[in-house]
């Protein structure tokens, strides 16, 4: 592979330095570099930042290929500087036995726009009766670390305790959907001031505040670990710090639309709004940034869920829940954190690589910027502001809440391995 010198970049958002990148791995971090037969980029004091890893992604594939495939979604994640994300087990056939979750792992490696690590599910069938194949999944060649039910809760506290106990064994972590099934049935969005206005059917807090707190006081009694999906209330991030404080092996992420949009926007009745869990509170939004800063929660994760337009164009009561969010997902944390100065670029980089990695096991992502590391990098215009457009979306679905609303920033590259996967804002 030929060298790639990267000059005037600003490293984690600090002074600008050069780095050349030679094959696979970075080769040298300096000022002043040179390489004679690099290609160069001219990076004009853009951050440069390791590649993103998102520990949440629904790709869909296989089973609902007209919502996405590993292929769309993959450049989908490139194009928003993502060099590893891991695919959720929620698809058709679900992904419960080794053969699943390593079509899905070759098929990622086939495409070649990030990797990908299949999630396992924790029962058959998303059923939550019986354990999936965690141990064979886990020695197959996708060697799955992360197993989730998400989209439904693991509910019964028996299957959870065994999963914790199971996966412990080498070092696996059950991911929870906190949602208690019995206090949402017929939720349409958050209980509160709104859904009373609205006349809609509303989700209480307390149904994902009461499954946090028994999960974690499960993984303590057990001695595993746990790592809560898409924390969104502030109760829920009053748990999860109490239980850290306790030294519960707890892990927790937030995505980037919870950071940003509250339950007023369900007023307008676009179904483009309508998610799981369901947009909460100001107060929650101000509590989920605040917990994100302080390294309550861990970090940032998607939750990409793409939709076809039928199952989003329709009246709410019959819309499917879910937004995509791996082209948009830097942005919205730099508008959030980043320009509310919550965070640092150093605060971002590990909350959405070093953390994630770390949390699912990617080897090789998430690493410093330094030589001798992998060349998993991702370059970002942060003086960049415009307006999001769908219709440029690598991904196969269009169901963004931010259609036509200004976001700050831009990938312009993407790095997967010292291969360059995105070049000036285009998938190669």
């Amino acid at each position: 592979m030929s060298k790639i010198l990267i000059r005037g970049a600003k490293v984690l958002g600090g002074e600008p330095q050069d780095v050349l990148i030679d094959g696979e791995t970075i080769a040298e971090v300096g000022t002043g570099l040179s390489a004679a037969d690099a290609e160069v980029v001219e990076a004009g004091g853009k951050v440069l930042l390791p590649g993103l890893v998102d520990l949440h992604t629904h790709l869909r594939e296989p089973g609902r290929e007209d919502s996405e495939t590993v292929l769309t979604g993959t450049r989908a994640a490139a194009s928003g500087g993502y060099t590893a994300v891991f695919a959720m087990a929620n698809t058709f056939p679900v992904a419960d036995t080794a053969g699943v979750v390593e079509q899905v792992w070759r098929l990622g490696r086939e495409h070649g726009y990030c990797d990908v690590q299949p999630i396992g599910a924790v029962t058959v069938g998303l059923e939550g009766r019986k354990l999936a194949e965690l141990g064979a999944m886990h020695e197959s060649a996708a060697g799955v670390t992360v197993f989730s039910d998400d989209g439904k809760c693991v509910d019964d506290a028996v299957i959870m305790r065994r999963a914790l106990e199971y996966v412990k064994a080498f070092g696996g972590v059950v991911a929870q959907h906190a949602q208690e099934p019995r206090l949402t049935e017929g939720a349409q969005m958050n209980e509160g001031v709104v859904s009373a206005e609205l006349g809609l059917g509303g989700w209480p807090a307390v149904a994902e505040e009461s499954v946090i707190a028994r999960d974690v006081l499960l993984a303590e009694h057990v001695g595993s670990r746990v790592h809560i999906c898409h924390l969104s209330t502030a109760g829920s991030v009053e748990i999860v710090r109490w239980a850290k404080s306790r030294g519960i092996d707890v892990t927790a992420e937030v995505t980037p639309h919870h950071l940003l949009l509250t339950d007023e926007l369900v007023r307008t009745y676009n179904p483009v709004y309508k998610v799981n869990p369901p947009l909460r509170t100001e107060r929650d939004v101000h509590a989920l940034r605040e917990a994100l800063a302080d390294g309550t929660i861990d970090i940032v994760a998607t939750d990409h869920a793409p939709h076809p337009h039928e199952d989003k164009d329709c009246e709410w009561a019959a819309a499917a829940m879910g937004m995509v969010g791996l082209e948009t997902a830097l942005s919205v944390v730099q508008e959030t954190m980043v320009a509310t100065g919550l965070l640092d670029w150093a605060g971002v980089s590990d909350r959405m690589s070093a953390a994630p990695a770390r949390i699912g096991r990617a080897t090789g992502h998430g690493r410093p910027v330094s030589a001798g590391e992998p060349a998993n990098l991702t370059l970002v215009d942060t003086e960049y502001r415009g307006q999001v457009d769908p219709a440029g979306f690598a991904s196969r679905s269009r169901n963004t809440p931010y259609e036509g609303r200004e976001l700050p920033g831009r990938v312009t590259h993407t790095w997967l391995r010292g291969k360059a996967t995105l070049v000036d804002g285009k998938l190669t």
